[in-house]
């Protein structure tokens, strides 16, 4: 199956705070766009790589696209929209136009966070090979603490069987075609309401498989995440 990424650094990484977005902050002697931009270029199982960028920032991007073998593999960047799922979508848009993927059933698209640098390949080894006979796939990871429900937000109204909630991680990877169906046919008002790349596919009735996602492979939100992410690669060598 053609696999093209999608890479999204449209964020402003308010709860982290600082003038720059976390994803172009240098952490362990690179911006942090770069972690997972580098294992998506050198994945042999990845065509394409399009990231979803402010106008401003594609320069400061394309400096970190350095090698003629990267600048091969990079499609071009998209517009950020007025929420994930919007960049996302303006993603899926361009692909359509420059790759003519609209109706080819081999074309499966892979969407992962910049704010999350420690992508691996082994990880993207399994989603590839996951993929055949489903139409997605989305690492999960068990839920360790007890889990309630609450109407309100207050108080609890339920205590849930936590064997049976997971909590979905990036990358996920769907068919193109399927996916680009479900989120073409919601509204401008039902995107905005989207917490999750996987929810559209759920909405429309794909077939999502769950493989078992990775602890490390987390998101950089706090400035706690920021400080544990920092003394990890910094112990590496990527200059």
């Amino acid at each position: 199956m053609n696999t093209n990424a999608i890479l999204l650094a449209g964020g402003i990484g308010s709860r982290l705070g600082g003038l720059i977005p976390k994803q172009y902050r240098e952490i362990g002697g690179k911006p942090m766009i770069y972690y997972s931009l580098r294992v998506l270029m050198e994945h042999v199982g990845i065509e394409t790589v399009r990231i979803v960028a402010d106008e401003s920032w594609h320069a400061f991007i394309q400096n970190c696209i350095n090698t003629p073998e990267w600048q091969k593999k990079f499609s071009g960047f998209s517009k950020p929209g007025e929420n994930r799922q919007i960049s996302i979508r303006n993603a899926l848009e361009d692909m359509q136009k420059k790759l003519a993927v609209k109706t080819d059933n081999n074309v499966s698209v892979l969407i992962h966070d910049a704010a999350r640098p420690f992508l691996s390949g082994e990880l993207l080894d399994r989603l590839l090979a996951a993929i055949d006979g489903n139409d997605g796939v989305l690492p999960v990871l068990p839920m360790k603490d007890t889990v309630y429900y609450s109407e309100d937000g207050k108080y609890a109204s339920s205590l849930l069987d936590r064997s049976k909630v997971l909590a979905g991680q990036a990358p996920e990877l769907f068919d193109y075609a399927k996916y680009w169906e479900a989120n073409n046919s919601l509204s401008l008002d039902e995107m905005l309401q989207i917490n999750g790349s996987t929810e559209p596919a759920v909405k429309a009735g794909m077939k999502i498989s769950f493989i078992a996602g990775d602890e490390q492979n987390y998101k950089v939100t706090t400035e706690a995440d920021w400080i544990r992410a920092k003394e990890v690669l910094e112990k590496r060598s990527f200059r």
